[in-house]
């Protein structure tokens, strides 16, 4: 590639994401009422690039916007509000745990099937973005089966015909739930002390599930023309320190 070629590449890339960026937003919300969901439904609503959110839910999000524009669905059923699945982007922060699904074959359902699904049919209906909250530990390898679940659904959506994928790796997520869970408030406090103690364990610090919201709504606004972004803990850190150095 020569200079100039570069150069034209790189001023197209930025006239696409300048009119990208000033023209009105659908976004689509998987898992709204959740930790992470909760707090990006929020800063959505902040948001005056989006003029509308739409919520997919299991159950009333409670919440009361004019932006917001709720559905609930029957997961199980893509074909049945396939249709609902249009707009710009696709935020999925969906997941539940072992204990709360009752089975890994429940788990497995939320935690990858229904999101696949959502991401699929959003793909083939030409949402462009597509970001996800992953794991730390997400390997399709690994013999965990939680870190193998989210492994395998990292890999399957990164090759859906999306013009941008992002996934967001991190720790244990910090913050006020709905349904308490004592396993991930005692694993944030103990890796955090670890962290100071041991360098190396800094990479599964906690963190907040605002902070999550906060990098993944700054990605999505990032002009990145990449179409695979993996966001490992650090990064979605580094992603927060540039939102503080531009305000």
């Amino acid at each position: 590639m020569t200079i100039f070629e570069f150069q034209f590449q790189y001023f197209d890339i930025e006239k696409k994401y300048s009119q990208r960026m000033t023209q009105k937003k659908t976004a689509i919300v998987l898992g709204s009422t959740g930790l992470v969901g909760k707090s990006l439904v929020e800063l959505l609503i902040q948001d005056d690039l989006f003029s509308n959110i739409k919520l997919l839910l299991r159950r009333p999000s409670g919440i009361d916007h004019p932006k917001i524009d709720e559905h609930i669905v029957y997961f199980d059923d893509i074909d049945s509000f396939k249709d609902l699945i249009k707009g710009d982007v696709l935020f999925s922060c969906m997941g539940t745990t072992l204990k709360q699904a009752g089975s890994k074959e429940a788990q497995y359902k939320v935690d990858y099937t229904y999101q696949y699904d959502v991401a699929k049919a959003a793909a083939d209906q030409g949402v462009s973005d597509f970001l996800l909250v992953s794991s730390a530990n997400a390997n399709a390898k690994s013999f965990i089966f939680y870190s193998r679940l989210k492994g395998e659904l990292d890999e399957a959506v990164m090759k859906l015909p999306f013009d941008r994928v992002s996934i967001f790796r991190p720790s244990v997520l910090i913050g006020a739930r709905s349904q308490k869970r004592k396993g991930e408030v005692i694993g944030g406090k103990l890796m955090n002390g670890l962290g100071r103690v041991f360098p190396p364990m800094k990479k599964y610090r906690g963190i907040k599930g605002t902070e999550v919201a906060q990098a993944m709504l700054a990605a999505y606004k990032n002009s990145s023309s990449e179409k695979a972004m993996i966001y490992t803990l650090e990064e979605v850190f580094d992603l927060l320190n540039s939102i503080d150095a531009n305000t």
